[in-house]
């Protein structure tokens, strides 16, 4: 991997980290929606990273999750419940911005969030030990 791929992959590592804390400052604050956002954009970033490695572009987020699906978890790369936490996740962020009345729990958000810690550790601890796509 060259170094401008390196830099971009820290990048996103940095990214799905600092999101990471911002949800968790904001489910502290009883900020549930906003905090759930920032879980799904912790797993969002740490998919980037993962595409990054191989060059791998997308202009959509559900390009993201389409291309995480197909190149990681239908090759057994990671664990198919890491799909559901990543597809969950951006549906319900989906349906926190866009849709009227909806509300977010304490407990769905704490949820979230506890998915995207370890969605984001396991892309770190993959990317750890130099996995790539194929």
């Amino acid at each position: 991997m060259n170094g401008d791929r390196q830099a971009l992959v820290a990048y996103r590592l940095e990214q799905a980290g600092e999101s990471l804390q911002s949800a968790r400052l904001l489910l502290e604050n009883s900020k549930y929606r906003s905090s759930l956002s920032r879980s799904y954009y912790a797993m969002f970033y740490a998919v980037l990273a993962l595409l990054a490695v191989e060059g791998t572009r997308v202009s959509k987020h559900v390009g993201a999750l389409s291309a995480f699906d197909r190149e990681f978890v239908k090759k057994d790369l990671f664990e198919k419940e890491m799909s559901l936490w990543l597809h969950e996740a951006f549906d319900l962020r989906q349906r926190s911005d866009y849709r009227e009345m909806f509300a977010v729990t304490a407990e769905r958000a704490s949820a979230v969030l506890g998915n995207a810690d370890r969605f984001v550790e396991a892309v770190t601890e993959h990317l750890g030990r130099g996995g790539q796509c194929t």
